[in-house]
């Protein structure tokens, strides 16, 4: 199972100026294949060349991500959404400024799992879903958003499901291991070990059924306002990154079926060291290949679809009734 152990972790960019010609730039994020456009460019060079040295810490969740963020602990955060990112961005105290990884039709995305008890006693389609038990990690994670967009494709009520909150993406998938749960959605490097092991089943793709935004790159209040050109170096390094990300991973043969070759290979072994620290890199690099989520090559937010999340989370009493979805994001710097 893969663990995601609170951690910190710096990344010193090789120099090509001395020390103190660079500036210190701090960013927190998760070890994810999500955010393998932030890896690919801090391994490339590319916040060195724009003369920045970046500091990256790991957290164990989004929510202590953007907490760390508006709290004034990092410079930039990249995470997934959750209810705490919309309320601090409504605040004004993060806003914002690229996207991270998105649902996309054709792409593997987050999985809709059912435990191998619930699957042996016919449980095949997402319609199924009602009146079943459904592990997420917490209210308001993605898992509990796209279960909601579950039940408004497939015409039921959210109140016919039962939600155990099980308190992380690990724990999630150990319930569906136990069976103590009939189904769940699972990031796609989770779901592919339960499905290898057989310790799962694979109902369908997320992406087959919406595409929604899954997170951002965020900044904070203090960093736009005091140090914006430095935060518009950070982006501009960030967007290279994205570019690699996507010609590498993201490409489809004539069948439909990605692409897999040395460039594809050489960036999810890239992302791998971020990812899987001191696991093998051969079976790791293999993981960040297969499970590579769709991302915008220039790393644009899709500003509709976040306000549609923002009204979700409001009917569900998670995000405060005063934000306001336009103020989410720095459209000067999304574009």
């Amino acid at each position: 199972m893969i663990l995601r152990a609170l951690a910190v972790f710096s990344l010193i960019a090789v120099l090509l100026s001395p020390a103190s010609a660079e500036e210190h730039v701090s960013i927190g994020t998760q070890r994810l294949t999500v955010n393998g456009a932030l890896f690919l460019a801090a391994a490339q060079g590319y916040f060195k060349a724009e003369g920045l040295d970046v500091e990256m810490t790991a957290y164990a969740s989004p929510e202590q991500v953007v907490q760390a963020l508006a709290g004034g602990a990092t410079d930039l955060g990249l995470a997934e959404f959750t209810p705490a990112a919309f309320n601090f961005a409504g605040r004004g105290a993060i806003k914002a400024i690229a996207a991270q990884a998105r649902e996309k039709r054709d792409y593997e995305g987050n999985e809709v799992m059912v435990s191998n008890k619930a699957y042996d006693r016919g449980m095949r389609k997402v319609e199924d879903i009602a009146g079943t038990v459904f592990a997420i990690s917490e209210l308001g994670c993605t898992a509990h958003f796209q279960l909601g967009q579950i039940a408004r494709a497939k015409g039921f009520s959210l109140s016919r499901v039962t939600l155990k909150s099980v308190g992380s993406p690990d724990a999630v998938a150990r319930a569906l291991v136990r069976s103590d749960v009939d189904a769940a959605i699972l990031p796609t490097q989770y779901a592919r070990e339960l499905m290898v092991a057989n310790q799962a089943k694979l109902i369908t793709w997320f992406s087959e059924i919406d595409e929604p935004q899954l997170g951002a790159l965020f900044a904070s209040a203090k960093m736009l306002e005091t140090r914006r050109a430095t935060a518009e170096k950070f982006l501009r390094a960030y967007r290279r990154g994205a570019a690699d990300y996507a010609a590498a991973l993201l490409r489809h043969d004539r069948f439909a079926k990605r692409i897999s070759d040395t460039n594809s290979q050489a960036a999810a072994s890239t992302i791998a060291r971020y990812v899987y620290a001191g696991r093998p890199l051969g079976p790791s690099t293999m993981t960040v290949e297969a499970s590579a989520y769709y991302m915008d090559p220039q790393a644009r937010l899709d500003v509709a679809d976040i306000a549609r999340q923002v009204e979700w989370f409001k009917a569900q009493k998670l995000v405060d009734d005063s934000v306001d979805a336009r103020s989410i994001v720095d459209s000067s710097l999304n574009r």
